[in-house]
């Protein structure tokens, strides 16, 4: 019997880029659902993935 560390039974290796159910409107700079709503007004979608971080900092400040 040989010994596997713990975390190695359960880790996976990311197979693509998890599908956010929202997208960033360049306009306004937020995250927007596909019904137009904003995204951080989603309580059960927070709830759900605890935030919706985009990479627009970083795509629109130069020192992020």
């Amino acid at each position: 019997m040989t010994m596997t560390p713990f975390a190695l039974q359960y880790a996976r290796p990311q197979t693509c880029e998890p599908a956010a159910p929202y997208a960033f409107d360049q306009a306004e700079q937020v995250n927007v659902l596909a019904g137009g709503g904003y995204a951080a007004e989603d309580t059960a979608l927070l709830a759900r993935l605890g935030s919706t971080a985009s990479t627009a900092g970083s795509k629109t400040h130069w020192d992020d």
